[in-house]
């Protein structure tokens, strides 16, 4: 089982990255957007990993710490929670936020997650809160790239629509909470308001 990998980062998107390792193979790992926000302009990486293998196609996920992989592990276990969901789920809430929701049972606010509804988030609640009541998480701070506008912009684009969602509709919210909210807002900060409108 692939626990883990180090190496050399040579492609990066709100997505995923491409690691080239000293083996001299390279690894495209799905990661959710608070690990591309950590990862900021890191050129070497070790990632936490969780690999999947389906019939049909095997994937990689990277955390940048184990906690995140801790909660993505929990997600998958929920029926009707597969990876995508999950990494969509850890997209739009920090770890800290997702166990605080959870604990306190907030339902509301994991319904305001694209793709979650009314009872997948009580399923949610109800299989994972005594789980994640024994988790000691660390002090995470995700800290907030300082990129410009225009590629924070493309960034969140791209982020949005490699998780599935039509470019032009994914045009619009952008355009709409830029509109708003100005242009000083962060690829994660772009991402989670668009993920809430669309």
């Amino acid at each position: 089982m692939i626990t883990g990998i180090r190496g050399r980062i040579i492609e990066k998107t709100p997505a995923y990255v491409v690691i080239a390792t000293d083996g001299g193979l390279d690894y495209l790992v799905n990661i959710s957007l608070a690990t591309y926000t950590k990862i900021g302009e890191s050129s070497e990486i070790r990632l936490f990993t969780h690999y999947v293998i389906k019939e049909d196609e095997h994937q990689l996920f990277g955390f940048y710490d184990e906690d995140e992989r801790s909660i993505f592990r929990l997600l998958i276990t929920v029926n009707g929670i597969g990876v995508n969901t999950a990494r969509l789920i850890l997209s739009s809430m920090s770890v800290k936020e997702l166990h605080g929701a959870i604990m306190s049972e907030n339902t509301k606010s994991l319904q305001a997650i694209k793709g979650i509804g009314g009872k997948t988030a009580q399923r949610l609640v109800i299989e994972l809160k005594d789980k994640i009541a024994k988790m000691a998480l660390s002090d995470n701070n995700f800290e907030k790239n300082s990129v410009s506008y225009n590629n924070n912009t493309n960034a969140a684009l791209s982020a949005l629509v490699s998780l599935g969602f039509p470019k032009n509709a994914v045009d619009a919210v952008l355009e709409k909470i830029i509109k708003v909210e100005g242009m000083d807002l962060s690829v994660e900060d772009l991402v989670k308001k668009a993920l809430k409108l669309l």
